[in-house]
């Protein structure tokens, strides 16, 4: 028993606060808002005038938070280094942007070389806001994926963290994509606009509703061992 607790230990990943969660998820939303300052005032661009560009912006500004902050929360910490740990989260982005793409061409993305780099910009959005956090913390643990996108079952500050914002982005542009087949004809039903802007804010909402959970969890458990 004594050797399974202690392995259970070494896997864990560190404890992590309410004021530590929300400082780490307000470094991710500021990075966020940089990357559109950068893409309005340096390019003159947004997600409707220049999409791939934007989300090109927001890629680079937002990813390396990611990865550099979620790495610090490795459960297999004796194993792992943190430099490790950001491979993982580098390979994570890769995998997840294959993932993301192919599911949008499934779901009805448009295909073509116009619109190739704007699915390639956009997947790997995507991936760093909903797979590169869990690659950096829980590399290939089959279980821990398993528990928190299969089954939904977060259990502490960590997994909130990542669990409930991946699957804000992921819904976030679900509900984006539907004015896409309207015959309205606006500009910002191009895609990939409108199911970008739906990952976004589904994203940005999801961390602050994670700091709820987590808020609300750690008061749970603080009335039961009264």
């Amino acid at each position: 028993m004594e050797t399974e607790k202690k392995e259970m230990t070494s896997k864990a990943s560190p404890p992590v606060s309410i004021a530590e969660a929300f400082f780490v998820h307000l470094i991710c939303g500021l990075g966020l808002a940089l990357a559109f300052l950068i893409a309005r005032h340096v390019y003159s661009a947004d997600l409707i005038s220049d999409p791939s560009r934007t989300l090109f912006l927001i890629l680079i500004v937002e990813c390396p938070i990611v990865i550099l902050l979620y790495s610090r929360y490795r459960t297999d910490r004796e194993q792992c280094s943190y430099l490790k740990a950001v491979a993982r989260g580098i390979l994570g982005l890769l995998a997840g942007a294959i993932i993301n793409a192919f599911g949008a061409i499934v779901l009805g993305a448009p295909i073509g070389a116009q619109y190739l780099l704007k699915t390639l910009n956009w997947s790997l959005v995507m991936s760093s806001f909903s797979v590169v956090p869990s690659a950096c913390v829980f590399g290939s643990s089959w279980m821990d994926w398993q528990r928190l996108f299969a089954y939904t079952e977060p259990n502490g500050t960590i997994d909130h963290m990542i669990c409930i914002p991946a699957h804000g982005a992921i819904i976030g542009a679900w509900f984006g994509a539907w004015p896409m087949p309207l015959d309205w004809e606006r500009p910002w039903q191009e895609w990939p606009i409108c199911v970008s802007y739906g990952a976004v804010i589904g994203y940005s909402i999801a961390m602050v509703a994670s700091l709820a959970f987590s808020h609300a969890r750690s008061g749970l458990q603080h009335v039961k061992r009264d």
